[in-house]
């Protein structure tokens, strides 16, 4: 089963997620390899991916790349460039066709442009498979998890799960009740709560 990773922001763990995804798929002997169709900025987060798929190839794994750490709409616009949306359906395609299972990361969050009148919401929609969200476990985490997951579920998309990313080594009282109550206000899975320096994840199931 594919997933398409989103966050409720940048830098919640998206691609922390994705990696440990394919890391654990891979040791259980699937041939999985990520995805991350859109980079703006370095291709960190590419490279991070395209190395737990067994070295496949970087430009098979992020097709467009923008200098700018922007929105890749704005990117677009700034460098005055066009993004393909098309070559982004095709390029997962092309991976799908070859592998058991392919885990695409968007960019930042659910309704981020990609390009005019396109954003990572109808890329997800277009490649129509399970949603996985990723939220930096902290104060305000709920409210941003309700407002993704339900934008989800406008989209027509199974939400699949979440995962709570720990990105701090202590818990205060928000980050230790999130956990206990995300389930129940949004009657989505809570896959796993990731703490600092995990190297190990509990896989979605659709």
């Amino acid at each position: 089963m594919n997933f398409f990773i989103t966050g409720t922001d940048t830098g919640v763990g998206k691609t922390r997620v994705a990696r440990l995804i394919l890391e654990t798929l891979r040791a259980d002997g699937i041939d999985a390899v990520g995805y991350k169709p859109v980079c703006s900025g370095d291709r960190a987060d590419a490279e991070i991916l395209a190395a737990a798929s067994d070295g496949l190839p970087l430009d098979e794994v992020n097709p467009a790349h923008f200098e700018n750490p922007l929105a890749p709409a704005v990117a677009c616009m700034l460098e005055n460039r066009t993004l393909d949306c098309a070559a982004l359906i095709a390029g997962y395609q092309k991976l799908a066709a070859k592998h058991e299972v392919v885990i695409v990361e968007g960019a930042g969050g659910w309704e981020v442009p990609l390009a005019d009148g396109y954003r990572i919401s109808d890329l997800a929609a277009d490649l129509a498979i399970p949603v996985v969200v990723v939220a930096a476990n902290r104060l305000g985490a709920i409210n941003h998890i309700l407002l993704t997951t339900a934008a989800i579920r406008a989209r027509g998309l199974e939400c699949a799960g979440i995962y709570l990313n720990q990105l701090e080594d202590e818990m205060d009282t928000a980050m230790i009740t999130n956990k206990g109550v995300v389930e129940q206000l949004t009657g989505v899975p809570l896959i796993d709560h990731l703490i600092h320096g995990q190297d190990f994840i509990s896989l979605p199931t659709a």
